[in-house]
């Protein structure tokens, strides 16, 4: 159980235990679900400063104290320069927690100020100048997993922002492996919602960050997908949920991607004389039963 603060009433502290209980067992079963960590992996986790980070940090080092399997966790920082950015304040958490962490320093808002014209979204640079220094370190501190804190309504404003200005049905893997085939990087934080985070960080205290090159842009298209699947979560509650379900219940065969189903077997195998008929059939005409979401619960803490 968590130590109480003496800022939370004995409710708050009440609803902030069970809080962090649902966190625990959500990344646990998305760890397990996808195979993300290993006896004896060392899981490097990439702090930004942010909420999800941060409760991606607490939970990894709460969940290997009784995980079934023996693994450790270094925590990252990378200092990108940019202005005002208060460079002691995750050294001193980090310490604060005695967890093994490394911070490196890369100039990289310079080098975004000056590629991208002024008004021009920097999130695509920036993440591409990142990811060189977040793989780089992790080779040179033994890391065998990488950790990031993108969440489930990341994974969902991902798959539509593909869907509406990249023509392709593509989200982000809970584990996937570097173009070069020299990291895994996994994502513990996919079945936890964003408002459960933003509610854990209140709980927890954690010394909040804020992102003052790309995330204080204005107009991004993400942050367009995130406003409307917010206020159709807010109108129909539940059904970014199922849409969550969908990425884990593909058809292959009632889409339209040929690299993932072979039309031309279809008509070619006969059910009649026992064949399995591709992709299960024709079920164009039958009827369809969908179930109402249950709506979810927001903690407060303030």
């Amino acid at each position: 159980m968590e130590s109480a603060s003496p800022t939370l009433t004995p409710k708050q502290q009440f609803e902030g235990n069970k809080l962090t209980k649902r966190l625990r067992r959500l990344a646990g079963q998305a760890i397990a679900d996808y195979s993300m960590i290993a006896p004896h992996d060392k899981v490097m986790v990439c702090l930004s400063g942010g909420k999800d980070s941060y409760g991606l940090l607490d939970i990894l080092l709460k969940l290997k104290v009784n995980a079934p399997v023996p693994f450790s966790v270094v925590a990252f920082n990378l200092d990108q320069k940019h202005p005002g950015y208060p460079a002691q304040v995750l050294p001193e958490y980090l310490s604060s927690l005695g967890v093994e962490y490394h911070i490196a320093e890369q100039d990289t808002y310079s080098t975004v100020k000056r590629v991208i014209p002024e008004g021009k979204t920097m999130c695509s640079l920036c993440s591409r100048l990142r990811r060189g220094v977040i793989y780089r370190v992790a080779s040179e501190i033994g890391a065998t997993k990488i950790a990031l804190g993108h969440h489930r309504d990341d994974i969902v404003n991902t798959l539509f922002l593909n869907m509406f200005f990249g023509g392709k049905m593509k989200a982000m893997s809970p584990k996937l492996q570097s173009d070069d085939g020299r990291h895994i990087v996994i994502r513990p934080l996919a079945y936890v919602e964003e408002r459960d985070l933003a509610a854990y960080a209140e709980y927890r205290q954690f010394p909040i960050i804020p992102c003052n090159l790309c995330g204080s842009q204005e107009n991004l298209q993400r942050q367009q997908v995130k406003q409307m699947l917010i206020e159709w979560d807010r109108k129909f509650p539940g059904r970014v949920d199922n849409i969550v379900r969908s990425l884990a219940n593909v058809a292959p065969s009632h889409l339209m991607d040929r690299a993932l189903f072979d039309f031309s077997a279809v008509g070619v195998t006969n059910g009649a004389a026992g064949g399995e008929l591709p992709g299960g059939g024709d079920l164009a005409f039958d009827g369809e039963e969908f179930a109402e979401p249950v709506e979810a619960q927001v903690i407060r803490f303030k």
